[in-house]
């Protein structure tokens, strides 16, 4: 079954260094090198499986990097899909489907010269996102008809947190927290505040009018409820100052005092809702895994929507495995191997 997530027109930029190949392996670059100096060049099919079940991602970014390094062929070429005697083809699975063990989910037939130096980040692309994205779709199972949204990026290098927010969305968050990922996804990032901004002001209430004093009227008004007082006191306090103008609270009590369990946010919405704040949503933090989610789900807790963030990022990556499976349209492969392409009718040819 395809889950069709992703947004196959979200563009990603490909740093030279990689066009360069400074992630490659060095035995790649070493390859390279000795097929240049013999003079062999040979066209190769190689395909790219999976080694778990799980929720493609990253198919679009190495997409976007194969694009960049492949020789440019007339783009009126690839009305014959059917054809296999092209020098130059990408074929791939789309971005959000559901994959098995061992399922090839790209498969690029060129001269071995134009991208073998990217067989590492290729990989690496669809294995971290690939584990990111069935992350946070574990979590949307387990979360039925609520939203969750990804808090994955301080878990991950700065340098991954545009990627790992897209694979979250990919994965069915509804959205994810910072700048650069709600960008690359094309999505409002979701947040409130720290426990910085109340820790400074002193107060929750005062922190929370002066956030709605001064940041856009665009950015939903989600309150942090748990830093200074009892949680259903805070959230009427912060509901009673911002009255219509608050979307919701979020609930993050540290496991110190017991974090956040269904009795908890049983009591928050029947405090609001006697005071007439129906409309005031409930969010929940804090180490959030399937299993905990699943919790709140089963003892049917008033829950609007769940932040995760661990659980996502520290995910498995799925392990991608890159084979020479034809050289020269001839079936071959390393001992143990079936030799020749894996008949896989699901993918669609993108080059």
């Amino acid at each position: 079954m395809s889950t069709k997530r992703g947004n196959n027109s979200t563009q990603f930029d490909i740093r030279p260094s990689v066009i360069k190949g400074d992630p490659a392996d060095a035995y790649l670059h070493w390859t390279k090198e000795v097929l240049r100096l013999e003079s062999l060049n040979p066209k190769v099919l190689m395909e790219f499986s999976v080694a778990n079940d799980g929720v493609l991602c990253g198919i679009e970014e190495a997409v976007t990097l194969l694009t960049n390094v492949l020789p440019k062929i007339d783009q009126d070429s690839t009305a014959n899909v059917d054809s296999i005697d092209e020098d130059v083809q990408v074929w791939a699975l789309s971005e959000g489907d559901e994959v098995v063990e061992g399922e090839p989910v790209l498969r690029v037939i060129a001269r071995y010269s134009s991208f073998g130096l990217y067989e590492t980040s290729l990989c690496g692309m669809i294995a971290s996102a690939t584990g990111w994205a069935t992350a946070a779709y574990e979590c949307v199972v387990a979360a039925r008809e609520n939203t969750v949204i990804s808090y994955a990026a301080r878990y991950v290098h700065p340098n991954t947190a545009h990627i790992i927010d897209y694979a979250s969305v990919v994965g069915g968050c509804s959205s994810a927290s910072t700048l650069i990922g709600s960008k690359q996804i094309a999505r409002n990032p979701i947040g409130n505040m720290p426990h910085t901004l109340p820790l400074i002001f002193g107060d929750t209430v005062l922190a929370v009018q002066a956030f709605d004093k001064h940041i856009p009227i665009d950015v939903q008004r989600i309150a942090l409820v748990d830093t200074f007082k009892d949680e259903p006191e805070e959230a009427l306090n912060v509901a009673q100052a911002l009255r219509e103008r608050l979307r919701g609270i979020r609930l993050d009590t540290p496991s110190e005092r017991g974090g956040v369990t269904p009795t908890l946010v049983r009591e928050v919405r029947q405090r609001l809702d006697a005071m007439n704040f129906l409309h005031v949503e409930i969010y929940i933090s804090g180490g959030l895994t399937p299993s905990k989610i699943k919790i709140f789900e089963d003892s049917n807790a008033p829950v609007n929507g769940y932040f995760v963030g661990d659980y996502i990022a520290s995910s498995s990556p799925n392990n991608v495995r890159a084979d020479i499976k034809e050289i020269e349209n001839k079936p071959i492969a390393k001992r143990g191997r079936i030799p020749g392409r894996r008949d896989n009718p699901r993918l669609d040819r993108i080059i």
